[in-house]
């Protein structure tokens, strides 16, 4: 059996990689989260009710020496952390706890691991953020460029881990994604948000009035593009998994709107731009489709209409909950 840890396994992108992991019957899996398993509304994986998968709640802030113990126990070959603050907005007002998720944290992990032989690969997964505004042809060794205190944060914890690279051989292998969506995702995303809100008649707040450009990747191949990089990438590599090119997010919304039959003039109402916002976020993922022999098949058409079809037939539960983002430190 190959054994594979994942940390952050109650994310939208660890809960598909398991998904996709589960498929293999020669993985064993480990989920780690700091919060209790959801229902398999958000957590895909759990509708398989597989013997080979394990999960522990513990946080990475506070539960450091148990779950090196955890490894020490269950002696994973892979571990891929998916575990951070993500949300860009918020962490304006709270940038300590980003950087203490996501940079502190992960190097005391990282100090930890440098010395267990069991661990072949380490894949940790990065974002395009720490770039800053991405237009033109961004590669693997474009400049960072943070301009928000999550892209700041992810952009130390990278630094940390390819400072162990060169120091010590850590085997770890950077992949950056860039927007990431599908069924299953937080309700608050704008992808989600945007079907919910017009399924609801209420309004979409278009901030900057839509301009920003990104680049929408299906999370399925995303999740095959990472465990492409586990299995294949080398010690000290870093990949992007991106589309073949960006849409505005006015765009976006446009295309939600024609695929829900509204009006977009009735759906939208124009709304301040964010701080921080980067104009553009598309980066190159030649080396990915060159080196994995990876590439997107998921379309942008096909992808939200899965996501429509996953809200309209779960409508009586999603109809309910919070689609607003809630801080959680």
């Amino acid at each position: 059996m190959r054994k594979i840890a994942v940390i952050g396994s109650n994310s939208f992108s660890g809960s598909d990689f398991i998904d996709l992991l589960l498929q293999d019957p020669d993985n064993e899996v480990l989920g780690i989260s700091r919060s209790a398993e959801k229902s398999p509304l958000f957590l895909p994986y759990r509708r398989r009710n597989s013997p080979r998968f394990s999960f522990r709640q513990l946080d990475l802030n506070s539960h450091h020496d148990e779950i090196i113990s955890l490894f020490d126990s269950f002696g994973p070959e892979y571990i891929i952390n998916f575990a951070a603050q993500s949300e860009v907005a918020p962490s304006w007002l709270h940038p300590g706890q980003w950087f203490q998720t996501n940079a502190v944290a992960l190097a005391e992990l990282v100090h930890q691991l440098k010395d267990r032989e069991y661990l072949k690969r380490y894949v940790h997964i990065s974002s395009p953020e720490i770039y800053g505004s991405c237009s033109g042809i961004v590669t693997e060794s474009a400049p960072y460029n943070p301009s928000t205190p999550y892209a700041a944060s992810k952009a130390a914890a990278d630094m940390c881990l390819l400072a162990y690279f060169r120091q010590y051989n850590f085997p770890v292998v950077l992949v950056r994604a860039t927007n990431v969506y599908g069924a299953h995702q937080q309700l608050f995303k704008i992808i989600p948000k945007a079907v919910i809100r017009i399924r609801a008649g209420q309004k979409i707040d278009l901030h900057g009035g839509g301009a920003a450009i990104k680049s929408y990747i299906h999370i399925r191949d995303v999740s095959r593009g990472e465990l492409a990089a586990m299995l294949h990438g080398k010690s000290g590599d870093i990949f992007h998994l991106s589309p073949d090119g960006g849409i505005s997010i006015h765009n976006l919304v446009s295309l939600i709107c024609n695929e829900t039959g509204v009006r977009f003039t009735e759906a939208v109402r124009m709304a301040p731009e964010r701080p921080g916002q980067d104009a553009a976020y598309v980066i190159d993922s030649s080396r990915a489709r060159r080196e994995l022999g990876w590439r997107p098949v998921v379309s942008l058409e096909d992808g939200l209409r899965e996501v429509i079809g996953w809200i309209d037939g779960n409508w009586e539960t999603i109809s309910r909950l919070e689609h607003e983002y809630i801080h959680a430190p």
